[in-house]
């Protein structure tokens, strides 16, 4: 008679090698995916941080010498890291009396930074995406082949029984808890870091012009 009670393990070790190959797939996920959301949730924090607190000080000091001074104290921060390229190519331009030249020099620097910063906020997050897109298919595939096997069983013994279809079933019911359990977090994180990093994007885009007009000043 099949038991009233199974524990997890128990029915682990009773599950067919495709279904634990697609169970140990959907942990590797898994475990991938939470460490995606745990370094790239400290990761975004503290960008987000110390950007908002090093804008604020960039607004309250008019001197681009004094804060670029500063700016080992937001040395997370992706708006000081766009800072210092721009001040570091101003730096280098030394006695260009060109100041439009000077002025393309800077922005490029500048624009230059911000799509490495973006390009380092967002590495790793498309992962997330296609864990959320494909660990329920997955799943599913484990759900058919465990319902298959019920069927099958079905017609070796001649019977519709609880305890010929109930391992099959099982199996298929926790392919296809596996799949969502990879999925649902990989979606909700993927989705929220966009959100930030799109966040932190424009705000880059609306004071790049503000670091221009910052150094050109200098330059004149």
């Amino acid at each position: 008679m099949f038991p009233s009670k199974i524990g997890f393990f128990s029915l682990l070790a009773d599950t067919g090698p495709v279904v634990l190959f697609v169970l140990a797939i959907l942990l590797l996920f898994s475990v991938l995916s939470w460490t995606i959301i745990i370094m790239k949730a400290a990761i975004i924090r503290r960008a987000m941080s110390e950007s908002r607190n090093f804008l604020d000080y960039f607004f309250d000091v008019a001197n681009v010498d004094k804060v670029f001074g500063e700016t080992e104290n937001f040395r997370n921060g992706s708006i000081a890291r766009v800072f210092r390229a721009g001040y570091i190519e101003y730096r280098a331009l030394g006695d260009l009396k060109d100041t439009r030249r000077g002025e393309e020099r800077i922005a490029r620097a500048i624009r230059r930074e911000a799509n490495e910063e973006t390009k380092s906020l967002s590495r790793y997050v498309p992962f997330l995406a296609t864990v959320g897109n494909t660990a329920p298919f997955i799943g599913l595939f484990g759900t058919v082949w465990g319902i298959m096997n019920s069927f099958l069983s079905i017609g070796v013994t001649q019977s519709a029984s609880l305890a010929t279809v109930a391992p099959g079933i099982a199996e298929a019911l926790v392919a296809t808890a596996a799949g969502l359990a990879a999925a649902i977090p990989s979606v909700i994180a993927y989705n929220h870091f966009t959100q930030q990093i799109n966040s932190i994007e424009r705000d880059l885009d609306d004071f790049s012009g503000e670091f221009v007009k910052s150094f050109v000043n200098e330059l004149r």
